[in-house]
């Protein structure tokens, strides 16, 4: 099957049909999180995105390096070039040591990932493991003229640069227009200009956090490390930068004036951001102090959620709507993510009980078709959803013995549900734990007594076969009986 597949790309603010710089192989470089404490939803947005093209990329064929940085210096509070490090800070506070504190929220990071089912990438670089890369990554700059030391300090010359390239490019902002709406910022007098930003910082006598340079005892700019590490492990060109929209300007729109200035041409051919998560029309952060964690989530612990969510309900809630749209946090938008993974769970069970016919009494559409034309463009994943759900109405028919279908149907419908369900949007069929022997008991014991009940009504046990069905429904399940035989499922 031939693809032809589209990508949003910021950069041109169109899509564009996706052609990687080198035949079957695709880099992808996309910024991971600071790890100063637990990752909450907003995270869990970029994360489940682009685990979404890493699929999809994989499932077509091509062979991705997938590097997702981890910032564990640089990045400092009020903006990139000023206050404190976030990590430091939070490091003299709980009093620990600062990779301490990298480590702990990362592993508490990688354990979120896993139960959204978030493959890891392939590289997953820390900036403070590349200081030597970062500091003769400014000398290029330097060289070039873009850069100037001031007071041990290293800045980007943003208006030399804009100059002879184009500073906003990405953004599609004026500089003229950024420099009149720049506040004047304390300790900003040692910058030529107040758009300047810091790719060598001098740290002060209070900073933990510092290496030797040939300009101070300092530490690398936050704009700095995707740059470096960018080039390091995917080449002086690659295929796919992405991270939040939050993060198109400064951070990405820095990125490119850098590598201009070291290379002498643009690093990345696709910039791909997906957007944000909000809480009452408001971004969702830390720095709004708005944000509930994945943690939270998961056991129900936060004075906003009604219930706890499964991470497969939340990574179906993320998944609902398209990447590029904005998602609005609300009760009642996870409990419908959580009633629409409870039906694609049913339908899938019940696929797997379907007695083929001789022939199928009705047509059924080419949802492998129609699923595969949705992903190929711009990774529409809520129109993926919807294809699911049309064949989940021919599939609980056929289970209700409405309809018919054939061994070839059904083997279709199999193969849909395995690969556009499972494998490509991510949705795991098992507890939320992803036991999945502990799912096919739990599945086995429901089927076990819906057996025992069978017999029961075959030999008109009509107490055993009602007090079954009242326990059950005690319980939480719903049992429906059909002409095909008896259903269950889990109340949403």
């Amino acid at each position: 099957m031939k693809h032809n597949f589209v990508i949003y790309n910021s950069l041109s603010r169109i899509k564009q049909p996706f052609k990687p710089l080198h035949e079957g192989m695709v880099g992808m470089y996309v910024c991971g999180p600071t790890v100063y404490g637990d990752a909450h939803l907003g995270h869990a947005r970029p994360a489940v995105t682009f685990d979404i093209l890493y699929r999809y990329l994989r499932h077509l064929g091509y062979k991705v390096r997938y590097v997702r940085n981890i910032t564990d210096v640089g990045h400092l509070e009020h903006d990139a070039d000023t206050g404190e490090d976030k990590i430091a800070k939070k490091a003299r506070l709980e009093q620990l040591e600062p990779m301490e504190v990298v480590q702990l929220y990362l592993n508490r990071y990688h354990e979120d990932m896993k139960a959204l089912n978030v493959l890891p990438p392939s590289i997953e670089p820390h900036a403070s493991g590349h200081i030597i890369e970062q500091i003769e990554y400014i000398k290029r700059i330097l060289d070039a003229g873009y850069a100037y030391e001031s007071n041990g300090s290293v800045y980007f010359d943003v208006p030399k640069f804009n100059k002879d390239h184009n500073y906003g490019k990405l953004s599609g902002r004026n500089i003229e227009d950024m420099i009149s709406a720049t506040r004047e910022l304390d300790g900003q007098e040692e910058k030529h200009s107040p758009l300047d930003f810091a790719l060598w910082k001098k740290a002060s006598p209070e900073h933990i956090m510092h290496w030797p340079s040939p300009w101070s005892e300092g530490f690398p700019g936050w704009h700095l490390e995707c740059s470096t590490m960018g080039e390091k492990y995917l080449g002086e060109t690659f295929d796919i930068h992405g991270g939040g929209l939050d993060l198109l300007f400064p951070h990405h729109e820095c990125e490119i004036a850098q590598s201009v200035a070291a290379q002498g041409h643009e690093a990345v051919k696709y910039w791909i951001h997906n957007n944000m998560i909000t809480i009452e029309g408001k971004k969702m952060g830390k720095s709004y102090n708005n944000f509930i964690t994945l943690s939270q989530f998961f056991n129900g612990d936060h004075p906003l959620l009604e219930k706890a969510y499964s991470p497969m309900v939340i990574r179906l809630f993320i998944l609902m709507a398209h990447y590029r749209s904005t998602v609005d946090f609300s009760n009642a938008a996870l409990q419908a993510a959580e009633k629409a993974f409870q039906k694609l769970t049913d339908t899938y069970r019940r696929l797997g009980t379907l007695l083929p016919a001789e022939k199928s009494s009705v047509e059924i559409p080419d949802y492998i078709q129609k699923c595969y034309e949705a992903m190929d463009d711009d990774l529409n994943t809520p129109q993926v959803i919807s294809y699911l759900f049309e064949a989940s109405k021919a599939i609980n028919s056929a289970a209700a013995g409405e309809i018919k279908l054939s061994s070839e149907d059904i083997a279709k419908l199999r193969h849909l549900f395995d690969v556009f369900l499972i494998d490509l949007l991510g949705i795991k069929m098992s507890d939320e734990s992803g036991n999945n022997n502990a799912s096919k008991a739990y599945e086995g014991a429901v089927d076990l007594l819906m057996e025992i009940r069978k017999n029961a009504k075959l030999q008109k046990d009509w107490a055993t076969s009602d007090l079954i069905r009242n326990k059950l429904s005690e319980l939480g399940f719903d049992i429906k009986d059909t002409k095909s035989g008896v259903e269950w499922s889990v109340k949403g």
